[in-house]
């Protein structure tokens, strides 16, 4: 009888040996540039903006309603995705990275990429880096940004810095640093150097300085630069990424990082007067397009079926409509189009219209088509679910706060997070558990302080918000519950000193 049972069970291990392994997913996410919430018409019924391509994958896929960047401003929130970790935890405690800043991204610490690539993943980054390079001097040896201090754009002499940078030899600490093996962009569409990047160089060298009514800050640029020909040059590059991939055996992953619907608001000619939300709208319409483009390139390569899709955004609108030099905030407004519906607050603040956005899952087959997900989750989760999709082991020195949501993706309606901590520009932070927000500050700590938007006063220490009750985030009861201000306040002063969030 024991014989015939090891027969048995040696019969069923050769024949599961046998079976061909299914290939690993392709990865592809598009992180939209500034894209508000009630932009998408799948989010915001009365969006003055046509997004079929977009509302289309939400159809193909999964539909978040309670999806939260790590920050809302752009250079942390790409950080948090990249690694799994907030980048308040690193020498960037508020705002961005500005022109000729050094990587933030450690030369040690474990990316999304580098992730991927032991499980023999080929990896491409197109589009806004936005994460610092190191700089080569046209002095001697070495890059001219070691020691200067990243975040402070009131650093003396910034604009002029690039005079002390060789733009004709090979830069360090950009994409291929962090673990991918190709990159093709612009780094960010309004800092200098204007050009575009691949790999470690400038495709063009910028030997013209930026003209004066051009929007963007001061700064060399290359001869025939056109702001508006960036969404279609990397939607392109992204395109050609993806057919040349599908003549190989080895999975791919694409972080398609767009250019739009951040200033400068630049839609090409054929995307202008296409919504009825002015050129804002226009370039938003231009994002749909060049979602579309992604799309229909996984499904002519026969990629698509086995390709886990994110389409997401890394913060909210500052809801510019680009009318004015600069963009007039708030003015798209007068469309009677609100990128933040239904949420307070926009862009680079602590309110949910900074850092509430827009995300879609997408994996026929494995993700249920048309689902509608309100479970709270962060854009750190995504590092931390592929990794649990693909197998891979998380070290204690990795991923410290990205929580496993794929669970949620494939069907489950069980919460994954307890709470969910909120980063504004200033650096304010939130703790959100259930329906409480707490705010450790007494306005929107970003851009509708400084603009007088939205801005009811607050006489309290801070902001407490029933989400349940107040969406709007308009009655606040901070000094009606001292005990849930001490015990969120407790949990983010534990998240802060032991160095995760994921205990």
């Amino acid at each position: 009888m024991r014989n015939t049972i090891f027969l048995l069970l040696a019969i069923g291990h050769f024949l599961l040996s046998c079976q061909p392994t299914k290939p690993a997913p392709n990865i592809v996410i598009i992180l939209a540039d500034d894209l508000g919430y009630g932009d998408p018409q799948v989010y915001n019924s009365e969006s003055k903006i046509p997004t079929p391509n977009i509302d289309n994958l939400a159809k193909q896929g999964m539909r978040f309603t309670d999806a939260h960047t790590p920050s809302s401003v752009c250079t942390p929130t790409r950080y948090g995705l990249l690694t799994g970790r907030f980048a308040w935890r690193t020498e960037l405690k508020k705002s961005v990275l500005w022109m000729w800043d050094k990587p933030l991204i450690a030369p040690d610490r474990l990316t999304f990429p580098k992730m991927l690539k032991t499980k023999n993943y080929t990896t491409a980054c197109i589009g806004k880096w936005h994460l610092g390079w190191r700089w080569p001097a046209n002095a001697g040896e070495g890059y001219m940004n070691d020691t200067i201090p990243i975040g402070d754009y009131g650093l003396k002499g910034r604009n002029g810095l690039w005079k002390f940078i060789d733009f004709t030899k090979p830069l360090g600490g950009g994409p291929l640093e962090a673990g991918f093996d190709y990159y093709f962009g612009d780094d960010v569409p309004n800092f200098a150097p204007y050009t575009f990047f691949e790999n470690n160089t400038l495709v063009k060298t910028p030997d013209l300085n930026k003209p004066n009514d051009m929007y963007g800050g001061l700064g060399p640029m290359a001869e025939g630069w056109k702001l508006e020909e960036v969404m279609p040059e990397i939607t392109k590059r992204a395109v050609s990424y993806i057919e040349e991939q599908s003549q190989k055996d080895q999975p791919f992953f694409l972080y398609f990082a767009l250019t739009a619907p951040h200033t400068p608001i630049a839609p090409t000619d054929d995307f202008k007067g296409k919504s009825e939300a002015g050129l804002y709208g226009d370039f938003v319409h231009e994002v749909d397009w060049s979602v579309g483009q992604i799309v229909e390139a996984l499904k002519k390569s026969g990629k698509l079926e086995n390709t886990l899709l994110i389409f997401t955004s890394d913060n909210g609108s500052p809801q510019r409509d680009g009318t004015n030099k600069g963009g007039a905030i708030a003015s798209v407004k007068k469309y009677g189009h609100d990128p933040s519906r239904p949420w307070r607050g926009m862009k680079a603040d602590i309110w949910e219209g900074g850092h509430r956005v827009p995300f879609i899952a997408s994996w026929p087959g494995k993700i249920e088509e048309g689902a509608i997900s309100d479970q709270v989750i962060c854009l750190t989760d995504v590092m931390s679910s592929v990794a649990s999709i693909l197998g891979i082991e998380k070290g204690s020195k990795s991923m410290e706060d990205s929580y496993d949501i794929s669970p949620i993706l494939f069907g489950t309606d069980q919460p994954v997070r307890e709470n969910i901590v909120h980063h504004s520009i200033d650096g304010t932070f939130a703790i959100r558990q259930g329906p409480w927000k707490l705010i450790l500050g007494k306005d929107s700590g970003g851009f509708s302080r400084n603009l007088k938007i939205d801005g009811i006063p607050v006489d309290a220490d801070g902001q407490l918000y029933d989400l349940s009750n107040d969406p709007g985030e308009l009655n606040n009861l901070y000094a009606q519950h001292p005990e849930i201000v001490m015990d969120l306040t407790g949990i983010l002063d534990q998240y802060k000193s032991s160095g995760r969030s994921n205990l």
